[in-house]
């Protein structure tokens, strides 16, 4: 006995096979990257590819990308995961180092879980101390400045500490 109306069944549109694959075979550059926002310091310096041996062996730092055009460097650098910029100064592009600009108008903190060890290692490798590694203000940190002018601060938040 045929179906009422009523009775006949509903299904929902379908997006074809045709459809599914061509959504699925997406090209990578056609895919939609989520980015998230960072900031990122990028330092000048005199003599790059010298800074970037002083940075490995002062903080154990990574290479994550390198290019050098007539004798300069671009490098962007890794330590744990927090990442870093380094180039040599261009004046013709404004970017100025330290060393022309007789000081740095920012210092840079870098929190690592050994702020003891981390500052010896940088002294070791060529920093100058500026402020020994001690406890204040909820932290353990020191200061030091490296051999191309800019300041850092390595310490780590001390337990307990509300800063």
């Amino acid at each position: 006995m045929p179906k009422k109306k009523s009775e006949a069944k509903t299904t929902k549109p379908t997006k074809s096979a045709a459809s599914r694959r061509n959504k699925s075979s997406a090209k990578p550059s056609q895919r939609v990257q989520r980015i998230s926002t960072s900031i990122l310091p990028w330092l000048s310096v005199r003599d790059g590819a010298l800074a970037v041996d002083f940075y490995k062996s002062a903080f154990g730092a990574t290479e994550v990308f390198r290019l050098e055009d007539s004798g300069r460097v671009v490098a962007r650098l890794s330590l744990d995961g927090a990442e870093f910029w380094l180039s040599d100064e261009s004046p013709e592009h404004f970017n100025f180092s330290p060393a022309s600009l007789n000081g740095t108008t920012i210092r840079i903190i870098l929190t690592v879980a050994d702020p003891d060890a981390t500052f010896a290692r940088a002294l070791a490798a060529g920093a100058t101390q500026v402020f020994p590694v001690v406890e204040e203000h909820g932290w353990r940190v020191g200061r030091i400045v490296d051999p191309f002018g800019h300041r850092w601060e390595i310490g780590r938040r001390l337990n307990n500490s509300l800063r």
